[in-house]
């Protein structure tokens, strides 16, 4: 495999002095980047890996193929074919394994830069958080680490599963092209942080629970924000998507449906790329958010990360965990207006859940008696569950596992910052909102709340959260490089059950409510069965 360092990256003599230069030989192509004003230099849409088309579609990732041109660096490569996407949009392509890199300019031969390596979210079924640009982590940093970026397929190209991919072909292939990005990139060997947000934050915790938990020396630390805990299927229990796929594209009679579906163009796939629901549900069901999945295959995946953190099965190094207040609200549908609906949703997302463990989520999440420009009485009072079942306890497990077994740090967060437009429109806290400080308002993709702008009520956030993150990156503790004045953030105590509650002008240590206790403890205790 290729194996990039960040010395093939900076190496280059500008005025007798070694610093950053945009132009870089990675063996098997040339680019050339872009020396920004800020003092960063950046690398836009540069292959990691070989175009997955034909043959190589659902396969593990391969080696790029050799380019001998120059390549100007400045247009971010095309996302990966999503879910439900249109067959004619320009923004996608199943040819998307493209990265993006930024760097200090002043970087020298000698830096042996910290490196953080972002894995994007969306559910699996997208790529939803492209293009975030490393700029504001990098000048928060001090200039002191480097930032990449990039694609993983997704969807049924990253995560189709069945006998027949099994015998000629790999699962959870989006998953490999996470790992394999991670394996490209060098920076310092021995300083390389993984982060993400959402799915991307549940990569994190499929890549620390890899192959049984494997420690292969990839990464040294690793940053979830928001991680998604969704049903997960074996190959077998995922048969039904890819007959479905089959008999919908017209591969049913064919000797070897699987050499049939890599045969038809992409275009075709892409028309007949559509959720559909779990199977056995009854006439009222609804497709779940997220279809596609990772999927227990014995090997990159060997069995529920649940029960592996349970048991001690994963990567030992320094991490974070933490979720927004109000996790569910993006999620849940608005017009929900009673248990019944409330239950449905569930069952369609969640659909091994019991009677029983039903029966117990109505009792745990009353109605809530807020109402938002019309919604049904049961919108928050759904987001409240799923918000907790999908994100917030899931993440405190994780970290409470690794207090037992790890004797690295383990921090836990809740995202608490209140945006006016999100509070008055009912989303609360919403979903990856955190990502926007993180990152700083200016660098993320689509539109970041108005109030984290300079001068807007929550702009002080900013600051406070790039610091923990950087620090973070830089040391392996969000305190030692902290923004000054912010408070220090304790590591997770599962007898204290203490997390840092980030809130503008308001960031301290908090235990977690006891009610939120106690429900998080029923969810942990039988995630398991709903899961699988």
């Amino acid at each position: 495999m290729v194996q990039v360092s960040l010395l093939l990256l900076v190496v280059v003599l500008a005025k007798s002095t070694l610093a950053v230069y945009p132009l870089v030989d990675l063996g098997y192509s040339k680019y050339l980047g872009t020396a920004q004003t800020n003092g960063v230099t950046s690398w836009w849409g540069m292959r990691f890996a070989a175009p997955p088309l034909g043959n190589l579609r659902f396969r593990a990732p391969e080696d790029p193929v050799y380019n001998g041109t120059v390549q100007t660096a400045n247009t971010h490569g095309p996302l990966c074919l999503a879910t439900g996407g249109l067959p004619n949009d320009t923004t996608t392509s199943e040819d998307c394994l493209f990265l993006d890199v930024y760097a200090p300019s002043n970087a020298t031969v000698k830096s042996k830069l910290p490196v953080f390596l972002w894995i994007q979210g969306g559910g699996f079924n997208a790529n939803s958080n492209a293009n975030y640009r490393g700029d504001g982590m990098i000048l928060a940093s001090g200039m002191d680490i480097v930032v990449v970026n990039f694609n993983y397929r997704v969807s049924l190209y990253g995560f189709l599963a069945s006998e027949e991919v099994v015998a000629n072909g790999n699962t959870n292939v989006g998953l490999l092209d996470q790992r394999f990005a991670v394996e490209w990139f060098g920076g310092d060997p021995g300083h390389v942080t993984i982060g993400g947000c959402s799915a991307g934050g549940a990569s994190i915790t499929f890549q620390l629970t890899a192959y049984g938990g494997r420690n292969d020396g990839l990464f040294h630390a690793a940053a979830a924000e928001s991680a998604s805990v969704f049903t997960i299927l074996t190959v077998a229990q995922s048969q039904y998507q890819y007959d479905a796929l089959v008999a919908r594209i017209g591969c049913s009679n064919a000797t070897d449906s699987l050499a049939c579906l890599r045969a038809v163009p992409a275009t075709t796939l892409q028309a007949n790329n559509y959720y559909i629901p779990y199977p056995g549900l009854g006439p009222n069901a609804s497709s779940p958010l997220f279809m596609y999945d990772a999927v227990i295959d014995g090997d990159f995946i060997q069995d529920f990360s649940q029960r592996q953190f349970a048991e001690g099965k994963f990567v030992q190094v320094p991490v974070i965990y933490g979720d927004d207040t109000n996790g569910g609200t993006d999620f849940a549908p608005k017009n929900t207006t009673d248990y019944a609906q409330m239950d449905q949703f569930l069952i369609d997302n969640y659909p091994t859940m019991t009677p029983d463990q039903i029966t117990a989520f109505n009792y745990m999440y009353p109605e809530d008696m807020e109402f938002f420009n019309g919604t049904g009485a049961f919108w928050r009072t759904t987001s409240n569950a799923y918000g907790e079942l999908a994100y917030l306890c899931p993440g405190m497990f994780v970290s409470t596992s690794y207090a037992a077994y790890s004797t690295f740090g383990s921090w836990n967060y809740r995202y608490n910052v209140e945006d006016p437009t999100q509070m008055a429109e009912g989303y609360g806290v919403p979903h990856t909102v955190e990502t926007a400080a993180i990152w700083g308002p200016a660098y993320v993709s689509g539109t970041p709340p108005a109030s984290y702008w300079p001068n807007g009520t929550n702009a002080d956030i900013v600051p406070v959260l790039q610091g923990y993150w950087t620090s973070f990156i830089r040391s392996y503790s969000p305190n030692t490089f902290r923004y000054p004045g912010s408070p220090v953030w304790q590591e997770w105590v599962p007898s204290m059950q203490n997390r840092l509650m980030i809130m503008t002008n308001a960031t301290a240590m908090e235990t977690v409510d006891i009610n939120e206790q106690a429900r998080c403890a029923y969810i942990t205790a039988n995630s398991v069965s709903w899961l699988q």
